[in-house]
Formats: structure tokens, sequence, C-alpha cells
């Protein structure tokens, strides 16, 4: 939620800022703007949109300096407005900063300043942060008076944030400090960078360092990092290599990044089972089968992967585990202690309200379990132990690759869990060969259905069984990408309301594999075709009454749901390029949900 990247080195620093800006633009594309510190002065530039638009206005308002900070806006305080777009300066237009997060507490402080004679331009909460800091800054001079202020500045602050200030009283010096939201920092040669996630950072360094919470960092134009506590005193800083590839952040000739990555799917589960432990797996496995209370917390797409997981143990180990969502977990936390398993599933590691919940459980004495792609994420270091996807960057807002990834680790552990895990491993060797055939086969039929469905105003996605959790995600896809209504349910629950939103053409997508759910599911669909629905079939047996087939392999019955959601997202996808819609960047959404 929100992209920050911040620069001070050697040579002009608005090129690489908007090289990382672009790779960041996953997570907000509101609007975007650029800070720049020469000669004792700061310049900025905004504009409302996406990177390529802040381009062209640099283009004709070219800036210069070696020292800046950048932001692309995902709004959550503010219209989409120039005026509310990051950079925002403090009244002497001295101090400049860029935030990701939500200051709770900025009324008050607002209210206070301009008591004190202060005058805002924005709507913003993050406003108020470049006026406490000019506040604390009055009559100070040099580096360590610039972070005691942002430090006392800070300690006013009820929220989140990750922020980086610059002060044209020291030209040389980015700060960077965050709490509850992340940063990265990186050293080398051509100075030092900050940055709300690894992608700008990849070959500017090898490593990384991991900003954590409450600590504020000197970033200087030699490279040099220095690591402080809020409270003062000089900290160790914790690193992390910075080994994806990034050849993975490129569309590589695709139209899409989510193109790309439903086509990386085949390699990404293969990736995924082989870099896994299989002692770890054993312990997990066995862990979460004795272990008294088992809970999987989750929001979104890895909330389905965690429906999958759950029927898996269900169904392979006769063990229940509770599925919650993770923005309400919070309220349930106070029901774990030492006998509840946590198993956390968040592709970013950041999930706000994950943590959130997560947090609370953990202080009440239950082991956590992370379920993630991103090494060294605040989730990941909260956890006890760690399973990691290993699935290299993400750039497409709707998940895809991570989410075939969670399932092949929820399948890998429900194996390992009943001492089959070499087994387990094999069958999902399998499963990626026959979702690259999936993809290839459903390519253009789904292309083709998409042409018949853009205008419609709604769709249903049913299912039963393990399956009703694929359409779950088959749905969420749909409507994040398409911006037509999409709901995914059970089967059966079609009589209970939604019958009724049924009419002459609506698409019902039936997810109907040959298995034990198959003849209800299929009565259920034509209980909406007799109501005029357009049919689509999601099986591996033919069956004249669907309108539209895609096609999935016979495979074993657990696995059904693994192979199914593939085809609903080539649907999703090419109903949304269809439609002339962007599936990379859907409105209103980003990758990384940082705020509650």
């Amino acid at each position: 939620m929100c992209g920050i990247v911040g620069f001070t080195g050697k040579g002009a620093a608005a090129p690489l800022l908007l090289e990382g800006l672009r790779k960041l633009e996953y997570r907000g594309y509101d609007s975007a703007g650029i800070a720049t510190l020469d000669a004792g002065k700061i310049t900025v530039v905004k504009k409302v949109g996406k990177i390529a638009e802040l381009e062209q206005e640099l283009e004709k308002r070219p800036v210069t300096g070696s020292t800046a900070i950048s932001h692309c806006r995902w709004a959550t305080m503010g219209k989409v407005t120039e005026q509310n777009a990051h950079p925002h300066l403090d009244c002497s237009g001295k101090i400049a900063v860029v935030h990701n997060g939500i200051i709770e507490n900025f009324q008050e402080l607002r209210g206070e300043l301009k008591k004190k004679g202060h005058s805002f331009r924005s709507e913003t909460d993050t406003e108020v942060l470049a006026h406490l800091v000019e506040e604390e800054l009055k009559d100070k001079r040099g580096i360590d008076a610039f972070r005691l202020a942002v430090c006392n500045s800070l300690k006013r602050v009820a929220g989140s944030y990750a922020c980086l200030f610059l002060w044209a009283e020291t030209p040389d010096e980015i700060l960077a400090v965050r709490d509850g939201s992340p940063l990265l920092l990186a050293g080398s040669k051509k100075g030092a960078m900050a940055a709300s996630d690894a992608l700008p950072l990849l070959g500017f360094s090898e490593e990384a360092i991991i900003l954590r919470e409450k600590e504020i960092a000197v970033l200087k134009k030699t490279g040099e990092i220095e690591v402080y506590g809020m409270e003062g005193g000089r900290k160790i800083a914790e690193k992390m290599n910075l080994d994806w590839d990034a050849e993975q952040a490129e569309k590589n000739g695709f139209n899409h990044f989510m193109e790309k990555e439903i086509a990386e799917e085949p390699e990404m589960i293969a990736r995924t089972v082989a870099a896994q432990d299989r002692k770890l797996f054993e312990e997990i496995g066995g862990e979460l089968v004795r272990t008294e209370r088992v809970m999987f917390v989750a929001c979104g797409t890895s909330r389905h992967a965690a429906l999958i997981g759950r029927y898996l143990f269900n169904k392979m180990a006769e063990k229940y585990c509770d599925v919650m969502i993770g923005s309400e977990f919070q309220y349930f936390a106070g029901e774990t202690d030492r006998k509840t398993l946590i198993v956390a599933v968040s592709q970013s590691g950041e999930t706000a309200d994950v943590l959130e919940g997560v947090k609370k459980a953990k202080e009440r004495g239950a082991r956590i379990v992370s379920i993630v792609n991103v090494p060294g994420s605040s989730l990941d270091r909260l956890a006890d132990k760690t399973i990691f996807l290993s699935c290299g960057p993400e750039i497409g807002v709707a998940a895809t690759k991570t989410f075939m990834s969670q399932l092949a680790v929820f399948y890998l552990l429900a194996f390992a869990a009943m001492g089959r895990f070499e087994e387990g491993k094999e069958k999902l060797g399998e499963m990626a060969g026959l979702v690259k055939k999936i993809i290839d086969e459903n390519r253009e039929a789904a292309k083709k259905l998409a042409q018949k469905i853009k205008g419609e105003e709604a769709a249903y996605f049913i299912a039963r069984g393990i399956n009703f959790a694929a359409a779950l995600e088959g749905a969420l896809k749909f409507k994040e990408i398409t911006y037509i209504h999409a709901e995914g349910m059970p089967a059966g629950e079609l009589k209970h309301g939604t019958l009724a939103l049924v009419r002459n053409g609506t698409p019902v997508v039936v997810l109907n594999p040959n298995d034990y759910t198959y003849g209800e599911t299929l009565a259920n669909g034509l209980e909406t075709k007799a109501r005029g629905a357009f049919l689509i079939g999601v099986s591996d047996r033919e069956n004249e009454e669907y309108d539209e087939r895609l096609k999935i392999p016979r495979v074993e019955e657990i696995f059904y749901p693994f192979v199914s959601v593939v085809p609903l997202q080539l649907l999703a996808y090419y109903t949304a390029v269809a439609k002339g819609n962007d599936p990379d960047r859907p409105r209103n959404l980003a990758k990384s949900v940082t705020v509650k």
C-alpha cells in the first residue's frame, strides 16, 4: 500500500527514483511525486495518475540533485488530487516527507499545529509529520538534531508509518524510520537507497538492511547507513540477501505481469516444492495434527488457500482447523493460548490485519507458523517457524502464482503430517506438469468466452465440498480485474437468495469435477440455467447442458481445487483485457495491504 523510494549518492537521483517507482507502481498508482534536494533547496514535482505521467511532467520541469525521496500513492486519507500526493512539505519548504501508513490522531495534531500558525496544503494525515518536525527543529542544526526532531515528533503519533525525511540543512542525508509498515535500506559504492520492498534495490546491492519496528536510520551519500533506536543509541542492523532474480520483475514479452505470472505457475509450483525441507514440514505437519486448536489466519486470496488447506487436513488427517479472516481475527485472539497453533498466511508478510491479530495471539502464548513469500518481512520475523514460497517477486495486484505456491505448501504439509512427504513432492511435481497443460489448452477458449461475457453486470461461481474455495478464488479474481460483480458460493446456497439475481444471460461458472460433488453441483447449475443463466462448466467430464466448458484433467479427488482455479484465472485475465482494463493495476486496489 503506497510505494516509497529514496536515494542519496553519486549522480542524478531522479532517474533512479523513477525506475524504482515503476517497480513499485503495483503498490500505489493514484498519484506520484518526487522531492529533490539541490543547492540547499527542495523542489517537489507531483502528478495525479500513473508513474508515466510523473515522468512526462519531469520532462517539462526537470529537477536536479543527488539526494531525493519519492512516492506512489494508494489513497487512504484525502481524495486523489495533486495537493494530496506525496511528498509533503512544512511551512518553510525546507522539510519534505513521504509516508506509508496511517496517522490515526492526525486531526488532533493538525488542530494543534494550526493554532501555532501552521498552514496546510492537503487533506492528508501525512502532512502533519512535516509540520511536527518543523516545530521540533526551530533554531537547531545538524543531522543529530534532525534525527532527534523526527523521533520526538513520531512519539506523538498514533498509527503506523514508514517514512523518509529530507531537510534542506542536511543535503547529503536522508532519514528513514518505521513502525508498522515495511522499509528496506541498501548501501553501495553508488550511495544509499531506501524502498518499501526489495524490487527497487535489485541490482543496486546484494544485501539489504531490514529496518525494524521503531528504528530510525541515517542514509549517507557515501553509502554508509547508521541505524538507531527511537530512544537513541546505535543498533546493529539486521540484514538480508537480495537474491530475487531481477528478470522476474520484467514482463519479458508478455502483455501484462498477470499473464506472465500465470504462465510461470508450473515453474513456481516446482520451485516451491523443491525449496522445502522435509524435517521442517514433518515438524510443522505433526504439530498441526497434535495441537489442541489450530487456526489458519489470512485475508483475500491467501484465505482461500487456507480454506483448501483446512479441507486437506480434515480429509487426510481427520484434523479440523479453524480458518479466520485476518481483519476479524484480532477480535477473537483473546481466545488463544499456549495450546493454540496459528498458521498465518500472507504473500507479502506485511498484511496489517493479519499482523495485528497474530501479535495479540503471540502475547497470549500461541505458537506462530507463517507462510510468506518475502524473507525478512514482519510476519516472518514474528513467527516461530516460517515456510517460504520461493516465488520471487509477484507484480500483478491479483495474486496468481503465489496462490498456487500457497496451495503447494498446504498440500505438502498435509502429506508430511501423514508421514508421506516424498509422495507429496512427487504428486505435486505431476501437478506442475498438468497446470502447464491446462494453461495451454484453455487459453484460446478463455479468450473467446471473455468476449461473450464481458458486457454482463454479474457472474456467479459455484461449487461444493473441497472445490468451494476454488470458486471463491475464481470470483475474487474475476471481480478484482473485470469490475463485474462476482460471487463465489457453495452451490447449495443458490436457493437462499442468489437465485433471485439470475436472469437471462447471467454467467454462472460451475466448478464440476467428476468427484463426489458432481451430481449435486450439476443439478444446482441446471437450476440457474432453467432461469436463463449462461452455464460455464469447469470440468473433466463433458455434459451437453454446459453452454461452454473450460477443461481440466482428471486427477485424484483432493487435487481438483489445484487444477480448477487455473482456467478461472485465465477467464478473469482475458475478460479484463477484453474490457480494456489494466489487469495489473485494478482500480482502488493495492498489492500489499499495510493499513487496517
